[in-house]
């Protein structure tokens, strides 16, 4: 197996970040409106306080991540949540998912935020193995509205 690229998103990643995306989507069986999409690659581009991140291997995205750092009512400095995390089904277990949540870190601490923090399906049995390796489990429970 090739290197695994970690970086930014770029406008040029559109069509296989649409691949990713819409994958992720499936797995969490959702569908969102075209507009939803357009404004979050809006926002992972800059025009938010949203990150994108991308694994790339041999010229191709095989994962992606999205993030939002924002303020805390619990601290001084600034929070990042990681919304969303994703890697192609063909390369889970190699890795990039540890590796994406790593540059989530990374860039956390750049921006001077004191935690990261995600959520996931109780079901989700594959990504958990590795977020209870990389990260604690809190007591907490989700509600919304």
């Amino acid at each position: 197996m090739s290197e695994i690229l970690i970086r930014p998103l770029k406008a040029g990643d559109r069509p296989e970040w649409d691949r990713l995306w819409q994958a992720y989507l499936t797995f969490y069986e959702q569908e969102l409106a075209p507009e939803v999409t357009e404004t979050l690659f809006r926002r992972l581009l800059g025009e938010g306080r949203h990150f994108g991140l991308v694994a790339e291997q041999d010229g191709r995205l095989v994962g992606l991540v999205h993030a939002l750092p924002h303020d805390s009512t619990w601290a001084v400095e600034p929070t990042c949540y990681l919304e969303d995390l994703f890697v192609d089904g063909a390369c889970r277990g190699s890795g990039i998912g540890r590796k994406l949540i790593e540059a989530v870190y990374a860039e956390a601490d750049r921006l001077g935020c004191s935690k990261v923090y995600w959520h996931t399906h109780d079901h989700n049995a594959t990504a958990r193995q590795l977020y209870d390796r990389i990260g604690h489990l809190t007591p907490f429970v989700k509600y919304v509205r």
